[in-house]
């Protein structure tokens, strides 16, 4: 009966942070909610709250609703912020492999006469 209780718990905080990032992704539609709502349906399906292709499906109306909204996908923002710095260079040249030294002989067996 202790099990059920702290699964229920469990399941239950996931399902609330769940309807928590959705509504606030509906409410402003912005990238960052989008990406925390898709980012609860990533944990709700990790702990088998819900299933693959059900947050798979619910992911692509979000990413649909943010477009039509005029939020940039997550994926795009991410990538467009390393852009925009300049990229430094690496001075250090990487380091050749070591080179393998052969295996040590073993000494030869002394022949019984």
């Amino acid at each position: 009966m202790r099990q059920t209780e702290k699964r229920r718990a469990r399941n239950v905080t996931t399902k609330r942070n769940l309807r928590t990032a959705l509504k606030s992704f509906f409410t402003s539609k912005s990238t960052e909610d989008l990406r925390k709502a898709q980012s609860e349906l990533d944990t709700a399906v990790k702990k088998n709250i819900m299933s693959k292709n059900t947050a798979s499906r619910k992911k692509a109306q979000l990413a649909r609703q943010a477009k039509e909204a005029g939020a940039k996908p997550a994926a795009a923002a991410k990538k467009a912020a390393p852009a925009a710095k300049p990229a430094a260079k690496k001075t250090a040249a990487a380091k050749p492999a070591a080179a393998k030294k052969p295996a040590a002989k073993k000494p030869a067996a002394k022949k019984a006469e």
